[in-house]
């Protein structure tokens, strides 16, 4: 099926963008890599009157560590972060996760910044930045705003940024101390749209004990959800098999998936155990 016809605006700055957006009105959306807009221009689940191309906005396109924390531009491509050498020990979840997105020609084209506004809930980046507490940065011709992450999705394909708005960066704040991260996911086939996902970032001390954990998981709600309660239950604890099996139990019971033509929601439930489990797993024969 062919899109619905469209005004087509290039930016060359970011100012001009968000005029051409304001202008435009409601009805406007941007495009970067359009590896999710394209497709649903072509199924007419989205019908804008115009489209507001960001490719060659300067700035939007670097991975940098400052301060400490880690800043990504929005525009930063998937093949990029999986490439990328400064993603490693703290950040290393953003490098696998965007290493498993759809195929390679996919993630050359495709932008972090658009993954997150897809809001996808079966999308990599979403969960990951999750995991790793993420502020977003929008900008508007009002000015700029920062979200944090968990405020950033308000269900599936939703988010909470206004007409014109459009994400800039992604901040992610100093990790403590001896923190890892790690993504796992499952799907049928490589490439194809994950059935369960979890990230799991660990921060321990000098004996092995876990001071700190943020356990993210993607495909069993509307948007991604922490699971607090196996978080809780890893703190202050060496991770031994017995800790890591018993936490992913309680993750894959703390969530409530819904079931599809493609999995139903016990199968959900035990690929979120067996996935958090692996994670744990790595993180803890890698130390």
């Amino acid at each position: 099926m062919k899109p619905p016809p469209f005004a087509y605006h290039r930016a060359s700055s970011l100012d001009e963008a968000l005029s051409l957006a304001e202008e435009a009105g409601e009805d406007a959306k941007f495009i970067a890599g359009g590896q999710s807009l394209m497709p649903l221009l072509a199924l007419r689940m989205s019908r804008p009157s115009h489209l507001v191309d960001i490719n060659r906005l300067p700035g939007l396109g670097g991975v940098r560590i400052e301060d400490g924390g880690l800043r990504v531009g929005a525009l930063v491509r998937h093949a990029t972060l999986e490439r990328c050498p400064e993603l490693d020990g703290p950040w290393r979840a953003l490098r696998e996760a965007a290493g498993l997105i759809g195929h390679y020609p996919i993630r050359l084209r495709g932008t972090f910044g658009g993954s997150l506004a897809h809001a996808d809930p079966s999308s990599e980046l979403p969960v990951v930045s999750t995991a790793l507490r993420a502020t977003l940065v929008a900008r508007s011709l009002s000015g700029e705003r920062e979200i944090p992450v968990s405020e950033l999705f308000a269900g599936p394909l939703m988010t909470v940024l206004e007409q014109g708005e459009l994400l800039v960066e992604a901040r992610f704040p100093a990790p403590d101390p001896q923190t890892r991260s790690v993504f796992e996911e499952f799907s049928p086939r490589a490439g194809d749209f994950a059935f369960a996902s979890a990230a799991v970032v660990l921060a321990t001390d000098g004996d092995g004990r876990v001071r700190h954990a943020h356990i993210a998981l993607g495909g069993v709600a509307a948007v991604p959800v922490r699971a607090r309660e196996a978080e809780v239950a890893l703190e202050g604890k060496a991770l031994t098999g017995g800790v890591a099996m018993e936490a992913a139990r309680i993750a894959a019971a703390s969530c409530d998936p819904s079931g599809d033509a493609h999995a139903s929601p016990a199968y959900r439930k035990e690929l979120v155990a067996v996935l958090v489990e692996r994670a744990l797993t790595r993180l803890r024969e890698e130390r």
